[in-house]
């Protein structure tokens, strides 16, 4: 694993037991980023602390997936799913490319939970306080409300505190939030398992606004597929595209984006908000592999009661 001194580096200064622990689980070949409650339940005991503090000192440990290409400023972040497992998040820059395109650690962070399978988070622990732009993220959140913001030597504070007077979903007549369960139904003609698991992707992916759904994703060398879903904001520019989504997965798997081999999106053709020269603009600042684009189709829509 590219990351495993440096791991190994940092747990020197960590208890025994605890070491054995972080380091059995980001030793392993299928570590994507995640720390299952009980093993975080068992490094809290390790430490005498609380969980919170258990992801507060984990920082470091996401941190060290950042790829800030440009501003060498790297950053982690640890969420806490609604099952209690922990996420780690990195941001990751893409150099040549417009800095809007910027994935910061917040946002992988709850990708990250998100992509495997949580429906919620309970608490995000950050460094330092989010920017703007990820407060107005993770208001977007099913269970923003209660969202818990934690930072080093600080008592957990709710996320509203921190976004007064916020603008959300309620404003544009969107009564769901991000990661909540989605089923879109949309359909393609491929048995191409990277096809297959783009659309999964798309299916799950939050587009409230502009009901462009789509999903992404990428093959390794190894034979890995990492996906990413597409999610909305509804302030529209803090919305993560399903490439930066399934770029994030494949970096917290510890994989260098050269071993990509092959990328697919799916979405439905004639969206108002297609992803297709934003994922190819993402895709080919960080490989020469050519982006394969896949069209689904969406259920008829409801009839009228």
């Amino acid at each position: 694993m590219r990351i495993a001194s440096a791991v190994a580096d940092l747990l020197a200064r960590y208890p025994a037991a605890f070491q054995e622990t972080l380091g059995r689980l980001t030793g392993s070949v299928n570590f994507r980023g995640m720390i299952p409650a009980a093993d975080g339940e068992q490094m809290a005991q390790q430490l005498g602390a609380p969980v919170y503090q258990v992801m507060l000192d984990v920082l470091p440990f996401a941190a060290l997936y950042a790829e800030p290409v440009i501003s060498n400023f790297k950053v982690g972040a640890v969420a806490q799913g609604s099952s209690g497992n922990l996420y780690y998040g990195a941001n990751i820059e893409f150099k040549s490319e417009a800095l809007s395109f910027t994935v910061h650690a917040e946002q992988a962070a709850v990708m990250n939970a998100w992509m495997q399978g949580e429906t919620g988070l309970s608490a995000l622990a950050v460094s330092a306080a989010p920017c703007g732009y990820c407060r107005q993220f993770l208001y977007e959140l099913v269970t923003a409300a209660a969202l818990k913001i934690l930072l080093p030597n600080t008592k957990p504070t709710s996320l509203t505190w921190f976004l007064p007077g916020a603008f959300g979903p309620h404003h544009l007549g969107v009564k769901s939030g991000l990661m909540q369960a989605e089923n879109q139904q949309l359909t393609v003609n491929s048995q191409d398992s990277l096809v297959l698991a783009a659309l999964a992707a798309a299916n799950m992916s939050y587009a409230s606004y502009s009901l462009g759904f789509s999903g992404v994703a990428l093959a390794t060398a190894d034979g890995s597929i990492y996906a990413g879903a597409y999610a909305e904001n509804a302030a529209f520019n803090p919305s993560m595209s399903p490439m930066e989504t399934a770029v994030s997965q494949l970096n917290l798997g510890g994989e260098d984006f050269h071993d990509i081999q092959r990328a697919v999106l799916v979405e439905v053709q004639g969206s108002v908000s297609s992803q297709v020269h934003a994922a190819t603009a993402v895709l080919n600042s960080i490989s020469g592999v050519r982006l394969e684009v896949c069209y689904a189709k969406a259920p008829p829509p409801a009839a009228p009661k």
